[in-house]
């Protein structure tokens, strides 16, 4: 059904712009026909022998230097009886597409990501007492009688579930009139977060924090907060006061979390500050599930939204408020299709909507660190535990002395401490951030390794399934039964630890131990996530084994001891920022040993206990660490003291691809503030069954970096299966 219209475009104007949710340079030209389009409305327009939904994005041309002659024009069909999409919104968008050099069309596609909530939802039926019980009653038929007394109608599935009984019953009842059909609406109103309710009692620091970041909230207008505060600080607690007072304010929040399947806790806090739950924005949600929460966003009735970096494109309709927890977490980064940093994006919209950001992190990037100094961000810090509680002490065990044999992974020194932590009865943790049960598969005949066919990788034993996976394209297959190279009958051998045998040592060393890994690899979806940190919180799993999913915001009572199995595993690969990382993940591994009463140790086995990362975090001196991280940045000219844009070139055949990247490197821009590495082959030289090669520009702050790469690109024109993709403030080099 069409919207009907109190307003059209401006007298004299004959035409509109519509932006299609397609990978295309920019909006096409219509006629608004009889339809009263206005900029926002979703409409139904010709393109081709087809249709399509997009956006009215404005009045007039879309090119008017040169605008299609207005015979040519074609109408609008239908103006969609949907929310219309906000101003702040829409020019979110056009500014994304200029930063990441995306099209405008492919930025769209992630905000209307949910075609089907463009429809007017279909109306549920209810049910309601209307009648004398019917004169054959049953148990059943009472209990459904008692669920519907004095309250409102529910659906037939609802009075189901409430009542206990099958539908039949209900339809039963519905023909001896003693309940009667009612039109309810097409989705419930999600319920109120009431802001009213008293949280917990703040500490005199939180309580600081607290008020200064609800007094930013209260005057409004675009701003940044880095919210720094060590792990335990009660974080979430500070900034549930910030949620509260956007809520008093009439407007909506969103909250970005870097795992959402792993947020359990952090939505049991919200719904017993709040008295609700927020919505959600996965993609475990159930197709009406994400109909309803985009339509509910979209109406403004969603008040309060918790969800993964994709949550920033949908259509709110009173943003007030965005909250970035963990802001440092690599997961906010977006490597496909269009990319973009989630956290720098969450700033974007704030400053474009003019309302107030808040990014928060025990361990922040050494960009919003810099920010802070800088003045651009107000800096907030928790650098202390409530009460008694105290940081974890770390200590770092030599391997190098540590006389392991082969095939062996946890020390004795770290055995002897798991072995202490379980016989006082509390919860030992180890971790290791690398899935499955060994990175690598050789032959020992012959030392072939077992690769991906599509990729430069190896493939991953996971013995739990009995495959061998490829974490880059999801390529598996079993154990091959002969030696692919030297085609002797099959003697593979497995080379490196993943969780899954750590666990087979665990199990080993600790057989009256409750072990349980955790990974994405053993825990599909919120549910289950929800289910396993449940499990831990109540004390039923000993000794966990985990990768970083485990690393992020949870609160553990009875887990005091840590143990990180390779500490130096993330600082391989010569990443600009695999010290910076590599701190963060293993503090805030750490950092979940340890609270009120029950004080924590972390130990990390390392090759390199000398490393300024593992000196850092033994000392505790996390400040000199980054001040000298930001040295070595600065003289090198690297953010976030310089800017980097890298182009992806890939395709199916390698001589092509090399050829695109050599013809980009000739085009390359030239100037003093601008230089271009490469092309070289990427680390990962074959992905998904593309070559690839890399190259890089590196720039300086003043230069706009996004504008000459984009012009850059636009002067080489590469055949149709060579794509040349754009990656502004690169985060990974693979």
């Amino acid at each position: 059904m069409a919207n009907e219209h109190t307003s059209s475009p401006a007298p004299g104007t004959a035409r509109i712009h519509v932006l299609l949710p397609l990978p295309l340079a920019g909006a096409y030209d219509y006629l608004p026909g009889e339809t009263g389009a206005v900029p926002g409305d979703f409409v139904v327009v010709p393109l081709g022998r087809r249709q399509a939904v997009g956006i009215v994005w404005g009045v007039g041309s879309a090119s008017p230097d040169a605008p299609v002659a207005e015979a040519k024009l074609k109408s609008v069909v239908e103006v969609l009886d949907a929310p219309p999409m906000a101003e702040a919104m829409r020019r979110f968008i056009s500014w994304v597409a200029a930063y990441t050099c995306a099209d405008p069309g492919s930025v769209l596609r992630m905000a209307m990501s949910v075609p089907a909530a463009l429809q007017p939802p279909r109306p549920r039926i209810g049910y309601h007492l209307a009648g004398p019980p019917p004169e054959r009653m049953t148990p059943a038929r009472g209990r459904v009688i008692d669920v519907l007394a004095g309250g409102p109608a529910l659906t037939r599935r609802e009075i189901s579930e409430a009542a206990g009984v099958g539908a039949g019953v209900v339809t039963g009842l519905a023909g001896a009139g003693t309940l009667a059909e009612v039109a309810l609406p097409a989705h419930a109103p999600p319920a109120e977060p009431d802001w009213r309710r008293a949280g917990p009692v703040l500490t005199a620091e939180q309580q600081n924090v607290a008020e200064r970041l609800e007094d930013t909230v209260r005057r409004g207008g675009f701003s940044v907060s880095l919210l720094d505060g060590v792990t335990g600080a009660g974080k979430t607690e500070v900034y549930f006061e910030a949620i509260a007072r956007a809520l008093a304010k009439g407007g909506q929040v969103l909250v970005l979390l870097p795992e959402i399947a792993l947020t359990a806790q952090w939505l049991e806090r919200f719904e017993a500050r709040f008295g609700v739950a927020p919505r959600t924005w996965h993609s475990d949600l159930r197709q009406a599930e994400r109909r309803a929460t985009w339509r509910h966003i979209a109406e403004g009735r969603a008040r309060v939204v918790v969800g993964a970096r994709s949550a920033l494109f949908l259509p709110f309709a009173n943003l007030g408020l965005i909250i970035v927890d963990e802001e440092h977490d690599g997961a906010f980064k977006q490597d496909e299709g269009v990319c973009y940093h989630a956290r720098d994006m969450a700033v974007a919209r704030a400053s474009l909507g003019e309302f107030p950001a808040v990014l928060v992190s025990a361990t922040p990037s050494l960009e919003s660190l810099v920010n802070a100094e800088r003045g651009r961000y107000h800096h907030l810090r928790l650098p202390n535990r409530p009460g008694a509680a105290e940081l974890p002490e770390i200590e770092a065990i030599d391997m190098r002395s540590a006389g392991l044999p082969a095939g062996e992974w946890i020390s004795p020194l770290l055995r002897a401490r798991i072995a202490e932590t379980l016989a006082a009865g509390e919860q030992a943790l180890l971790f290791l951030n690398r899935r499955g049960y060994a990175p690598l598969t050789l032959c020992k005949r012959c030392g072939h390794r077992l690769e991906c066919p599509n990729c430069a990788a190896w493939l991953v034993e996971h013995r739990f399934q009995d495959r061998l996976r490829c974490h880059h394209c999801d390529f598996s297959r079993g154990l091959p039964e002969i030696c692919p190279e030297c085609e002797g009958e099959a003697d593979f051998t497995p080379c490196g630890p993943g969780v899954e045998r750590i666990l087979e040592e665990a199990v080993a060393l600790f057989p009256e131990a409750r072990t349980e890994v955790v990974a994405s690899d053993t825990v599909h979806g919120p549910l289950a996530a929800q289910a396993m940190v449940e499990r831990i919180a109540r004390g039923e799993i000993d000794l966990v084994i985990g990768t970083q999913i485990i690393a992020k915001g949870h609160n553990f009572p009875l887990l005091t001891c840590v143990g990180v199995i390779d500490g130096d595993l993330g600082l391989a690969g010569g990443d600009l920022r695999a010290a910076e990382r590599t701190y963060q993940l293993l503090s805030q591994i750490s950092g979940r040993a340890g609270r009120a009463e029950r004080p924590g140790r972390a130990w990390l086995q390392t090759y390199m206990p000398e490393h300024p990362v593992m000196q850092a975090l033994v000392s505790g001196d996390r400040d000199t660490f980054l001040e000298r991280e930001g040295e070595a940045r600065l003289a090198q000219g690297m953010p976030p003291y310089g800017r980097l844009s890298a182009l992806i070139v890939s395709g199916p055949e390698e001589e092509r691809v090399r050829t695109v990247a050599v013809a980009l490197a000739r085009a390359a821009p030239g100037d003093a503030d601008l230089q271009v590495l490469g092309p070289a082959p990427a680390p990962l030289a074959l992905l998904r069954g593309r070559f690839r090669y890399r190259l890089l520009l590196k720039a300086s702050r003043a230069v706009r970096i996004s504008e000459v790469t984009r012009a850059w690109v636009a002067r080489v024109t590469p055949p149709p299966q060579v794509r040349v993709r754009i990656d502004i403030d690169p985060y990974g080099f693979l």
